[in-house]
């Protein structure tokens, strides 16, 4: 039991299992605790939601096999640079930031968009974590880091919103 909790935390488990604590926070707040807020907000919420959805399922489909709940990649895995992965490194986490954010406009609590805001800075520094495995495990991943934006595409030549390596 101790070698798999070892294990377990080595492969970055422990990122995973605070992203679920987060995650259930914010749904549990978005149930329990809504405000009277306009109802053109709650409706922008459904439609940011819904972008979440996409992109995170963009993101799961391209994966395939490569998925891994762990920040380490898998040992028999690729470095996946096709499809929604042409336009942004981490779609996982940019699908669950929206979805998380727009669950909690749709079901107007404050208390569930604070907490699913928690989840920028969280999973930069989770990504930042990957990253580092990313770059020990495929030498060519500090080239595909510089042409593709960790979290938000590139919506020109010179602009660049992202926090990169």
């Amino acid at each position: 039991m101790i070698n798999r909790l070892k294990d377990f935390l080595a492969r970055g488990g422990a990122w995973t299992t605070i992203q679920f604590l987060i995650l259930a926070s914010v749904v549990g707040l978005g149930q329990w605790f809504p405000k009277d807020w306009p109802r053109a907000l709650a409706l922008t919420g459904w439609a940011v939601f819904v972008a979440g959805v996409v992109v995170f399922l963009a993101g799961f489909l391209v994966l395939g096999r490569n998925l891994s709940p762990y920040t380490q990649p898998r040992p028999d895995g690729q470095l996946v640079r096709r499809g929604i992965y042409t336009r942004l490194r981490h779609p996982l986490y940019t699908g669950v930031i929206l979805a998380a954010i727009g669950w909690a406009l749709c079901k107007t609590s404050p208390a569930a968009l604070g907490v699913a805001l928690v989840l920028i800075p969280y999973f930069n520094a989770k990504a930042r974590a990957e990253e580092r495995w990313l770059l020990k495990r495929f030498p060519d991943y500090a080239d595909y880091a510089r042409r593709v934006p960790r979290f938000l595409p590139r919506l020109g030549r010179k602009a660049n919103f992202v926090c990169d390596l």
